[in-house]
């Protein structure tokens, strides 16, 4: 199996942390260096493009897509967090594989530090969990 890391750099305190928590867990189910594909893109909102070249040109069987989208002072976030959203969920569908879906959409900095190894857990590593149980799944649905 080979399995895509997407990335955003903007608020990379936080996604640095949540790459972090999907690595540990990939390694723990034994994946190797040469079976992930780590990709940092600007934002949140290139995440699906990234994900979508992963699937068509690398041939993953699913990707852990990362970033943290913190509200602002305008109604940017809500458009950035329905486009990541709404294109993660189509590249989900339309290639028939697993987008786990470990972008934050938080008030503030604090509750994105706390889901990114904090209080409220890794939801990096939850991603990256999801990947690997769905993967296993849809091996298993397709046969």
């Amino acid at each position: 199996m080979k399995i895509g890391i997407v990335t955003a750099r903007f608020n990379s305190e936080v996604t640095a942390l949540l790459e972090n928590g999907a690595r540990e867990v990939l390694e723990g189910a034994g994946f190797k260096k040469k079976d992930l594909i780590f990709v940092k893109v600007p934002g949140a909102f290139e995440i699906p493009l990234a994900a979508q070249v992963l699937f068509k040109k690398k041939k993953v069987d699913g990707v852990v897509a990362l970033g943290a989208i913190i509200r602002g002072d305008t109604t940017h976030y809500d458009y950035v967090c329905s486009a990541v959203e709404r294109g993660c969920s189509k590249l989900a569908l339309e290639f028939n594989r697993p987008v786990g879906f470990g972008v934050l959409t938080t008030e503030n900095e604090e509750q994105a530090l706390e889901r990114a190894g904090g209080v409220h857990g890794n939801k990096g590593a939850d991603a990256a969990s999801v990947v690997l149980e769905m993967c296993n799944l849809l091996k298993i649905l397709q046969k």
